[in-house]
């Protein structure tokens, strides 16, 4: 099984420092401490982040912004684009690609010896292809023109980034999450059905890269009322192994969400068995786990800052105490470093009207205690072998 590209790099681990001058007053305490990878590496994992393009000088969770940038490089190892690798972004037209905001993007982490995941050669779901996609001719013989532009667009990607990329999310979200069947789609349709599409497309991204670590990657959360999902991705990657197709892992996007402002363990206590169960499973099937895509939503949490701030920490420590006792998970990505730029500001409101504190940096770029777990959780985690 291809690897996930791990390798600690000790001067990409000391890199951080160079970057604390920029820092915000308040986070230069936190900036004398070492960074998350830092002590992730120490134990055989890597810490990562999304990030996005923006022109320079734009306030934007972007390498060009130097005081967002100054985070990445002092706590990660490993990006992401938020966006700026999907069909939306790379490909406005079937047969035209345009790699400029990405290439820019990956030019930079090398530069600042970071790795980068590929995400997402496909998004399975209709409201986020490009609009040409929905509306495709696909002619006289549907099953063939599916197959070229799927094959074109993973070959394409791919074969451009080489060994450069070391992880993709070949499929994301293709399970429903209120019913758990498969979506289908006006591409799925044309290749004959959901389930021949998903097996081209990680077979396909097996050949143009076959160094890279392949995942499938969704959200299935990991409190009560996802059982449905969750059921309906065991069947997938049932499936995918009594297929042989090559998945070798699967991406738990981890965007949690406590329920109430109930203490972290009585919510804990009520879903952990069923979640533990699902990771058995999936680990068991000889998958490997990433969390992809970390944060935690708070608009069901109080609107006092130190006491909602010390309630998301909380959450986020016990699901990790679950997450990091698996020895097969190696990646932990937050879906952003601060909450100034927290795609839940406008998907997952609060009703105070408050900005949600969700990252490990608030607004204005001041460490949280949800950094200061996710360190002590690290710190106490297995070393992996």
């Amino acid at each position: 099984m291809p690897s996930n590209g791990f390798r600690i790099d000790r001067r990409g681990l000391l890199a951080g420092a160079a970057a604390a001058a920029t820092l915000p007053l308040g986070a230069r305490a936190t900036s004398q401490l070492p960074g998350l990878h830092a002590v992730a590496g120490q134990k055989g994992l890597r810490i990562g982040s999304a990030l996005s393009w923006s022109p320079p000088g734009a306030d934007a969770g972007s390498f060009a912004n130097p005081r967002y940038a100054a985070l990445l490089q002092r706590e990660c190892g490993l990006l992401v684009p938020e966006n700026q690798l999907k069909w939306q972004a790379v490909r406005p037209a079937p047969d035209r690609f345009d790699f400029t905001r990405f290439d820019a993007m990956l030019d930079w982490a090398e530069a600042h010896r970071m790795a980068m995941r590929g995400h997402t050669l496909l998004w399975h779901k209709t409201q986020y292809f490009p609009r040409w996609l929905n509306d495709h001719d696909f002619g006289a013989t549907p099953a063939r023109e599916a197959e070229r532009l799927l094959t074109a667009h993973i070959d394409t990607v791919c074969k451009r980034y080489g060994t450069r990329i070391g992880s993709y999310d070949v499929v994301n979200e293709t399970v429903d999450e209120k019913s758990g069947g498969l979506r289908e789609t006006s591409l799925s349709r044309a290749f004959g059905g959901t389930v021949p599409m998903l097996d081209h497309a990680f077979r396909a991204a097996r050949a143009a890269a076959p160094h890279a670590q392949l995942v499938y990657n969704d959200y299935m959360s990991w409190e009560p009322g996802n059982e449905a999902h969750r059921d309906g991705v065991l069947r997938l990657l049932e499936g995918f192994r009594k297929r042989g197709v090559p998945v070798d892992a699967l991406g738990v996007q981890s965007h949690i969400e406590p329920a109430s402002d109930a203490p972290a363990g009585v919510l804990a206590a009520r879903q952990e068995k069923a979640w533990r169960d699902f990771l058995d499973a999936v680990t068991g099937m000889g998958y490997g786990l990433l969390i992809t895509e970390f944060d935690v939503a708070d608009q069901h949490l109080p609107g006092d800052i130190a006491v909602r701030d010390r309630q998301v920490a909380d959450y986020a420590g016990v699901y990790l105490d679950v997450m990091l006792g698996y020895p097969q998970l190696r990646d932990l990505l937050f879906w952003g470093l601060s909450d100034r730029y927290s795609w839940l500001k406008g998907f997952k409101p609060r009703k105070d009207g408050d900005v949600p504190r969700v990252a490990p940096y608030d607004a204005e770029f001041r460490p949280k205690p949800l950094r200061e777990t996710v360190a002590a959780k690290l710190s106490g985690a297995a070393i992996r072998r």
